[in-house]
């Protein structure tokens, strides 16, 4: 009988693509700290701000069992809280994926306060509130003020320092970054963000509560946008260039799907908000490197208040309560504005220039991620891009991919766009020493 996980029409780099991707998901829960300790009991668990994301994590602490209290800034925002709640579990009621029984169990397990004093009793409270360094330390003072002592206090923060957050605490090794993915009830991805001075077994606790949530847990050290977000940001910036360069986003975003993707850069921004990633660009202004290329195209869009699905405009046009946009030639107006201002030296990109680029600038950040221990080993990035960030999974994830495409391929790439921007094209220093020691990347997953 054939195993229903690798078809046997599948070629055999797809059936090592599956087989790598299973082996990196289960692998990545193997961490120091879970050995080394044992993980705190968490049976309630709080949550702070009760919008998307908010609620989103509630909703998977309920149908795991847990009981959760919210707490919101006033009675209009625990009220849309709970209605956010209420609504994510009668989508799944509605979709078969939730009896109306086990909903009514979930919401009698379900709590809401304006007061952090609710949280008193909890063991373990994961902060959801704007993407704002003082906002989130304003909100830790008060569960460092609230919460009962060993009581875990987690961010979940997507780009900021989350050693930063614990300092203001008077129990940063109580600290710890669980960055869900959105919607958060859905996305099986958990990213583990550890501070430098976080106890072994608040780790533990973390990875323990994954699994009980069903997630898959990644490991990840603090730095701007952990591991996917800080990798997002390198070939988000291969894509910007690549299209003030000449290549349209519309040509890009059909490359990627192409290679396998669900969705291209541009399209995913325009999923996000481009809104939330242009605050970030603002936030990060003051420290960019002065000598870095920046591309000013999607602040274009943006001064316009075109940022994406939810004002109907972004990188591309849409209806009224659609999903899926259509292509939109004053976006190429503005592109080519842009260009003309920019006086870039304008050439023509073929699917296969736009993949190559692409993904040398995602294996390259994957392997500088490593390298700096960011990520403990290859896989885990492959995990975070396979769960995280719609990475095709017949391909294993971006650094099995690079060993299939071999790394002194891609080194050459790599050497060949640095021509033109040796800032940005800088090859990692672990993939200049594997690829001329003859080694790939899985050879680092085996240590």
């Amino acid at each position: 009988m054939s195993d229903p996980t690798f078809p046997e029409e599948m070629d055999e780099a797809a059936r090592a693509g599956l087989a790598h991707a299973l082996f990196a998901e289960r692998e990545a829960a193997n961490v120091p700290e879970a050995a080394a300790a044992a993980p705190r009991a968490v049976e309630a668990v709080g949550v702070v701000g009760g919008g998307t994301m908010g609620a989103g994590i509630a909703v998977a602490a309920l149908r795991a069992g847990l009981r959760v209290g919210m707490v919101e800034r006033d009675a209009a925002g625990g009220a849309r809280g709970r209605a956010n709640v209420e609504t994510i579990l009668e989508g799944l009621v509605a979709r078969q994926r939730l009896s109306a029984g086990e909903r009514d169990a979930a919401l009698a397990r379900f709590d809401g306060s304006v007061d952090y004093a609710a949280l008193r009793h909890a063991d373990l409270v994961i902060e959801a509130a704007f993407e704002d360094m003082a906002v989130k330390r304003a909100v830790f003072a008060e569960l460092d003020r609230v919460c009962r002592p060993g009581a875990i206090l987690a961010t979940n923060t997507s780009y900021l320092d989350v050693g930063a957050i614990a300092a203001g605490t008077s129990r940063p090794a109580d600290v710890i970054g669980l960055h869900f993915f959105s919607p958060a009830h859905v996305m099986k991805l958990l990213e583990i963000v550890v501070p430098a001075q976080a106890a072994a077994d608040v780790v533990a606790s973390a990875f323990a509560l994954a699994k009980r949530l069903g997630k898959i847990p990644v490991r990840a050290g603090v730095c701007d946008g952990f591991i996917g977000n800080r990798m997002l940001a390198a070939y988000r910036q291969a894509a910007n260039v690549m299209m003030e360069d000449g290549a349209s986003p519309y040509a890009i975003d059909a490359a990627v799907r192409g290679l396998g993707f669900p969705m291209g850069p541009f399209q995913v921004y325009d999923l996000a908000g481009g809104d939330i990633n242009w605050a970030m660009r603002k936030r990060q202004a003051a420290t960019r490197d002065p000598r870095a290329r920046y591309v000013q195209i999607a602040d274009r869009l943006c001064e316009r208040g075109w940022f994406g699905q939810k004002t109907g405009r972004g990188w591309y046009r849409y209806a009224p309560g659609a999903r899926v946009g259509s292509e939109d030639p004053e976006v190429l107006a503005i592109v080519e504005s842009e260009r003309v201002r920019a006086g870039a030296a304008v050439r023509t990109f073929g699917e296969e220039d736009i993949v190559r680029r692409y993904m040398a600038a995602m294996v390259n950040e994957g392997a500088n991620v490593v390298h700096e221990g960011i990520a403990l080993r290859p896989l885990d990035v492959d995990a975070v891009l396979l769960h995280g960030y719609g990475f095709p999974r017949r391909l294993g994830g971006p650094m099995h991919y690079a060993d299939t495409v071999g790394l002194a391929t891609i080194l050459a790439d790599i050497r060949s766009y640095a021509q033109d921007d040796p800032l940005f094209w800088r090859p990692s220093p672990l993939l200049v020493l594997l690829a001329g020691q003859g080694r790939d990347f899985s050879d680092l997953n085996r240590t």
